[in-house]
């Protein structure tokens, strides 16, 4: 995973705990087009490793843009860009990934954020505004105050008329919204959420009684619940014909960095798909929240991560 080093050009306030950091290559040179969706890795003061959605545009070639909520419970990741961090610093960023990209043929694009998980769907509405596909964007916060990026959004973005804000809604009050926002899909549509993990789950079942399940599209900012392990049992993994025994409390990765093989890895908590191996055999055991349910069923690949298998031995290959 190629590291480079940004600086950052601009620090704003845009509500009293997200800040944005508008970042630009120490080297000079553009950054150029990324995929709209995408999340870069950020090297922090403290070394601590985040990930964090770009909210840019996509073809701008100068600059990126995120956005960091100071979290509450911050093991020095969000902590330590707002305090630390000012104009000027340097910060070290991977290249853009993307887990969350715009589906092609669709008739409409329904976005729908909530909270901090707006900043994924700023990029993809300006790269549907540019390429001048039908779409929506529905941001649900407890406040205008706690919502970041508005002004931009209505005044500055060139899509203001299709964002909709949806403030101080109770959480029994957003199934109704989400209903009657949803209600006109078809079955070509696509819908793309990020935001409180309960938020999306709501968007994904009210969502996939009108579309296929596959047609929803959620970006993951944190893990899930815990899987039970408490039925673990050990299996093999066989890569480049040696076999390794994965047993319980171990990850993929973690046994093939004990023998020497190196899996690029990110979040390793199953949300970023840096450390996806291609499975040529054997059956996964699937616990990311990174891959699509259709890739999940295809079984051709695996989050090394935090995955396991059901079979006795994984055949596997890196990408």
């Amino acid at each position: 995973m190629g590291m480079f080093k940004v600086r950052v050009a601009e620090v704003l306030e845009e509500t009293s705990n997200i800040k944005s950091f508008r970042l630009k290559r120490a080297d000079g040179a553009p950054f150029g087009p990324y995929p709209a969706g995408a999340h870069i890795d950020i090297v922090g003061p403290t070394a601590v490793l985040r990930q964090y959605s770009l909210c840019s545009p996509p073809d701008d070639p100068d600059d990126y843009v995120v956005a960091v909520k100071l979290e509450a419970a911050s093991r020095g990741g969000s902590a330590a860009l707002h305090d630390q961090v000012e104009v000027g610093h340097q910060l070290e960023i991977s290249t853009p990934r993307n887990l969350l990209s715009v589906a092609p043929g669709a008739d409409q694009h329904v976005l729908v954020a909530a909270g901090i998980g707006v900043t994924p769907m700023i990029s993809i509405a300006y790269h549907l505004h540019r390429i001048d596909e039908e779409f929506e964007l529905h941001y649900f916060a407890r406040s205008r105050e706690e919502a970041a990026f508005c002004d931009l959004l209505k005044d500055r973005s060139g899509f203001g008329d299709r964002v909709f804000f949806h403030f101080g809604l109770a959480r029994d009050e957003q199934p109704a919204v989400l209903g009657s926002v949803l209600a006109p899909l078809t079955s070509s549509s696509h819908v793309y959420t990020c935001g409180p993990q309960g938020f999306m789950e709501r968007v994904k079942e009210i969502a996939s009684a009108v579309i296929a399940e596959d047609n929803v599209h959620i970006e993951h900012f944190q893990a899930g619940e815990a899987t039970d392990t408490d039925s673990d049992t050990p299996f093999e993994v066989e890569l480049d014909d040696e076999v390794y025994e994965v047993p319980v409390g171990k990850s993929i990765v973690q046994v093939l960095a004990d023998n020497g093989i190196e899996v690029d890895t990110s979040c390793k908590e199953g949300i970023c798909g840096t450390c996806i191996m291609g499975v040529l055999g054997g059956q996964p055991d699937h616990r990311d929240q990174c891959m699509s349910n259709s890739e999940k069923k295809a079984n051709d690949q695996i989050a090394a991560c935090v995955s396991r298998a059901k079979s006795p031995r994984l055949t596997l290959e890196l990408f």
